[in-house]
């Protein structure tokens, strides 16, 4: 074993006393262009982890410059889609304070028009029940509003106060198949009343079998039935059906929207001397 350890040791030396030449040779020699040949093969290995180093270093750093792009693409989105979405919302609440304040100024119209004492209201909700057509109104007793005053808007006329509290009142809309109004016919002066079915028509009764009548006629207030005032636009006849002598069936299309109406008036006192809307017999 002793033998084997000491010619182990002496081919171990021998490697290396070669080697060492080797490269004391390749230090002196030089190449056809002038460099040593053990700095060349040197620089050519490192040179190639040095490449390999660069090519790592290089896609970690492109990774981390997409990423980073990425990332900041995606926050500058997300910011965008914010932007644009804070924007729509404020377009919208613009386009709604711009339709109330066509609401009010159409309000304020008829009121400068009229003779009449009026304080404006706000619909603030609708009645639950499809057979009893009602709203609430933000106006109240606190405002001078009473049991059975006339509530108009602009297209015409919207019902009447049936329920007054301190600060809000529900008002019966002319549609409720209970509401009825003393109307007239613009055209003709034919007398009747017009009674609402529950649904989105009006039906004018208790006409004179001689009264002439026809499609389109507007249909006005008469002011006798002493809550709705004399003048107001009630709303356009839509079918006349006449059986012998006497009418059969009289149908009605309201001016007004109810569907969409927002903004009333209530006549807090009705007009002196000439009637409301400033029209004569």
């Amino acid at each position: 074993m002793a033998l084997l350890d000491i010619r182990y040791r002496a081919g171990s030396l021998f490697v290396a006393v070669v080697v060492g030449q080797i490269i004391l040779i390749s230090a002196q020699v030089s190449s056809r262009r002038g460099v040593p040949i053990l700095e060349a093969v040197t620089f050519g290995a490192f040179a190639e982890v040095q490449r390999a180093i660069f090519t790592g270093v290089s896609g970690v750093r492109r990774g981390w410059d997409g990423y980073v792009a990425l990332r900041r693409a995606k926050d500058e989105n997300e910011s965008l889609r914010r932007q644009l979405a804070a924007a729509q919302i404020d377009l919208q609440r613009q386009r709604a304070l711009a339709d109330r304040s066509r609401g009010f100024e159409r309000l304020l119209e008829l009121r400068d028009q009229s003779t009449l004492t009026t304080v404006a209201a706000e619909i603030i909700a609708a009645g639950a029940m499809p057979d009893f057509r009602t709203v609430t109104i933000d106006k109240g007793a606190n405002d001078g509003v009473k049991r059975d005053m006339a509530v108009i808007a602009p297209a015409g006329v919207v019902g009447r106060v049936v329920i007054p509290s301190r600060r809000a009142a529900k008002v019966q809309l002319l549609i409720d198949r209970n509401a009825a109004a003393g109307a007239i016919v613009e055209r003709s002066r034919a007398q009747g009343v017009v009674t609402g079915g529950g649904d989105e028509r009006l039906r004018m009764e208790f006409v004179s079998e001689a009264a002439d009548i026809v499609v389109g006629d507007v249909i006005m207030t008469s002011g006798n039935d002493g809550i709705f005032p004399k003048g107001f636009v009630i709303g356009h006849v839509e079918t006349v059906e006449k059986n012998g002598p006497a009418y059969k069936r009289i149908l009605v299309k309201p001016d007004v929207d109810f569907r969409a109406l927002e903004e009333v008036l209530v006549v807090i006192a009705p007009a002196s001397g000439r009637d409301a809307a400033g029209s004569t017999e």
